[in-house]
């Protein structure tokens, strides 16, 4: 990477110390962060609303973009191949998602750059960061969906045209069934997926439980996909919080190191 000019983020203090390989001084901004609490803590609307606030103001440190290129402080450990900050910012919470002003997150510049080091990284903190953000929220959409009216809808989708022929054919459709009691959510649907241009269709059901289950076995906000035809359920989120095994980590960046990632609006 070219010669970064220091003056243009010297009201970034963690985009400074990364720039001057500062750990001492990136180790102590991020020493005096807000400290979120365990998810597994979070459980009233009233500590939800407190621990996003956090949330907030550590992004307002780690993720700020108000520099050339938009580029979080992430991107330049990537830019500069700095596993050590790289590491360091993902620890403190590090948004890896966020774009900078071209299009790219952090981890497609370190894929597209070659640092799988510090795709590595990324890829090992994001799961448990999403479970967290997840964790922090969820009281607060529980309580919103009590308070919302109960209700029951449809959605119908299908595609013609006059131009193409036999598009309905081959596109998609379906109905979903939508029903909403208390802090439950059911949606069933029919389509499955694709094999070639076939529909597979198979009637299914998403069950979110705001509310859990009467008898208690299943957790407030659990996700679970029910086929019905082979009489299965299976909860979405079982497992979310979980750190990836380094097998899971080599496995999903080789995965992308071997997909197209293109940069949008170029040529």
């Amino acid at each position: 990477m070219s010669a970064v000019d220091v003056s243009k983020y010297e009201h970034s203090p963690v985009h400074k110390a990364i720039i001057l390989k500062d750990y001492a001084g990136l180790r102590k901004i991020l020493a005096g962060l807000p400290r979120l609490c365990d998810p597994s803590e979070i459980h009233t609307e009233s500590v939800s609303l407190a621990e996003e606030a956090k949330a907030d103001a550590i992004a307002s440190s780690i993720d700020r973009r108000d520099v050339p290129n938009r580029d979080t402080p992430l991107h330049l450990a990537v830019k500069f191949g700095d596993e050590t900050a790289a590491e360091m910012l993902m620890l403190a919470g590090a948004d890896w998602s966020l774009q900078n002003e071209h299009g790219w997150s952090a981890l497609q510049e370190a894929i597209c750059n070659r640092e799988e080091g510090i795709a590595k990284i990324i890829v090992r903190h994001y799961q448990p960061l999403a479970w967290a953000k997840w964790c922090r929220r969820l009281p607060r959409l529980i309580g919103t969906m009590r308070r919302m009216r109960d209700f029951y809808m449809e959605i119908t989708f299908h595609f013609e045209s006059s131009v193409i022929p036999f598009i309905s054919r081959i596109a998609p459709s379906d109905t979903y069934k939508i029903w909403k009691r208390g802090a439950n959510l059911r949606a069933d649907m029919t389509l499955a997926g694709f094999d070639g241009f076939r529909i597979q269709r198979a009637d299914q059901s998403i069950l979110f439980l705001g509310d859990g289950s009467e008898d208690g076995q299943v957790p407030p906000g659990s996700l679970c996909m029910i086929s019905h035809k082979d009489k299965e359920v299976m909860n979405a989120l079982d497992g979310a919080g979980a750190p990836a095994s380094e097998a899971e980590v080599q496995q999903e960046v080789t995965a992308m190191s071997q997909t197209n990632i293109f940069r949008p609006g170029l040529t």
